[in-house]
């Protein structure tokens, strides 16, 4: 049996029978006026964070989410796209996304905003979506590039660059770990599955974004996940697992590489009102400016003793440099 396999039928029982345990979720569940998120789409909500980030959101946009869960996600975003298959949502687990269409139908009872036809489901693989070339704006998952092996992931990326229209983001969650594994741990199918044996380090995860042709990276979050012990796992050492938010945005490559955001901020505290490096970057005095790593490595460079870099906070907001 092939790991894509295994994956394929621990999520088909996820959704025949809802496992709460299945993934721990580092994010409450959103507070919107008006949203009801129904209680069978928190028990199903198969995530290791969350997506949905309003500022993606703006101007009715059209989304993609891959790997529907229980169907939460697809509703939070149908909170701000409200037209007709403004949501796209894709799973290759025929039960998943009937249990997304009997969850809608609940979701409709408690959301007088809220209509089924938000939402388009698709049969589908995330090797090869069924979406046309550049017509999504914001695509989505959660949960889900971490189980690929390596060939697999890039293709995944890939596929997610190909829908993007340019300047559009795809916004994701998932598991990374700065451990090395066991090969027992990253050769178990089922652990592959449970989100937890294909957990890449950081600089791995953005080098697969980067490397197909994302232009801009910006680490949004970072967050305590999961424990494997040697009681429970195969392992020697306990390893402990994060779990990060990323968009990753289809802007041109600059000639001098991408601009990835790790929550890193510059502060000018030198004696005149403000500093010019002359390559697009205008510090105010004492006023922090987010830079992403290249800026900050090149800033730091200038060895000027009125310029002070922070370290990587790995939680970034917008604005900035760049």
């Amino acid at each position: 049996m092939s790991y894509l396999q295994a994956t394929n039928d621990l999520y088909k029982e996820a959704a025949l029978t809802p496992d709460v345990g299945l993934c721990c979720t580092t994010n409450p569940i959103w507070e919107l006026p008006g949203l009801t998120v129904p209680k069978i789409m928190q028990e199903m909500n198969y995530g290791c964070g969350s997506t949905v980030h309003a500022r993606d959101l703006t101007n009715n946009p059209k989304i993609l989410y891959v790997g529907v869960g229980g169907g939460m996600e697809l509703l939070q975003f149908s909170y701000f796209s409200r037209q007709r298959s403004g949501v796209i949502g894709v799973d290759v687990v025929d039960e998943m996304l009937e249990a997304s269409r009997k969850n809608f139908t609940i979701a409709e009872e408690e959301n007088d905003w809220f209509k089924s036809e938000f939402v388009t489901l698709r049969k589908g693989d995330a090797l090869n979506l069924p979406v046309e070339d550049g017509s999504i704006d914001v695509a989505a998952q959660n949960c889900l590039f971490n189980i690929f092996k390596e060939d697999d992931l890039k293709r995944a990326i890939e596929e997610m660059y190909r829908v993007l229209k340019p300047q559009g983001r795809l916004v994701m969650s998932d598991p990374v770990c700065e451990q090395e594994m066991s090969p027992d741990l990253r050769n178990d199918d089922r652990l592959r599955a449970l989100c937890l044996s294909g957990s890449l380090p950081i600089h791995k995860y953005v080098k697969a974004l980067t490397d197909v042709g994302f232009g801009t990276i910006e680490i949004r979050a970072r967050k305590p996940y999961r424990i494997l012990d040697p009681k429970n796992y195969p392992t020697d050492e306990l390893i402990y697992i994060e779990s990060i938010e990323v968009a990753a945005i289809k802007d041109p490559m600059p000639n001098d590489g991408p601009c990835v955001f790790t929550g890193k901020a510059a502060i000018y505290y030198g004696s005149q009102d403000y500093f010019d490096d002359k390559k697009g970057h205008v510090l105010l005095k004492n006023q922090p400016l987010a830079v992403c790593d290249k800026t900050a490595g090149a800033l730091a460079a200038m060895n000027r003793d009125d310029i002070f870099i922070s370290k990587s906070t790995y939680h970034y907001d917008g604005g900035g440099c760049c």
